[in-house]
């Protein structure tokens, strides 16, 4: 009973943790890669759609990303997505593409950038902590269940305790080492 509740909050703290990276992945480090637009969405007729269900996204060069819509009058939107996007990005249409330049980041904008990167891992420990209540009720509705002795609860939410600081410190890793990239000049 008690390993069920530790490995359900387990698996469950695991996917925070993999949810955390990728969101951190795209935070942008001042390279421009396609997975960059993804969370983008466009009004399109009616419907929040991803760009990438819209438009071809592609890397014209190192520092540039191409947006080829596929229907043509879906170009104005997805521009006006791109802008609006938290991302700080001016697309400019040339033609039939898109064209996202990636501007360089100032010591100002590096430093917004970790704000949020903190506040993305901020959000994630607090569903770490979450985790780690919901567990811990779970083991308290065990015990008044008589399913399980006062001693194994306590041992269960000693178990439950370690596993979270686990993660929290891992949060922890992932977040020094996205702060030592957007830092890299």
């Amino acid at each position: 009973m008690i390993a069920d509740v530790k490995k359900s909050a387990e698996q469950k703290m695991q996917k925070s943790l993999e949810a955390l990276k990728v969101d951190l992945s795209k935070v942008r480090s001042g390279r421009a890669h396609t997975g960059l637009l993804d969370h983008v969405m466009v009004d399109y007729y009616g419907a929040q759609t991803p760009i990438n269900q819209l438009a071809n996204v592609n890397l014209i060069d190192a520092r540039t990303i191409g947006v080829i819509p596929w229907e043509k009058k879906m170009a104005l939107a997805i521009e006006k997505a791109i802008r609006e996007s938290d991302l700080g990005l001016n697309p400019m249409p040339v033609g039939e593409t898109i064209r996202v330049p990636m501007p360089a980041l100032t010591e100002e904008r590096r430093r917004d950038l970790i704000k949020v990167v903190k506040h993305e891992a901020e959000a994630v420990r607090i569903a770490m902590r979450n985790i780690r209540r919901d567990a811990n009720a779970h083991l308290k509705e065990l015990l008044k269940s008589k399913e399980v002795s006062e001693d194994d609860e306590r041992r269960g939410q000693d178990e439950i305790q370690k596993l979270t600081d686990r993660y929290i410190t891992e949060i922890d890793k992932v977040l020094q080492v996205k702060e030592a990239e957007l830092m890299a000049v």
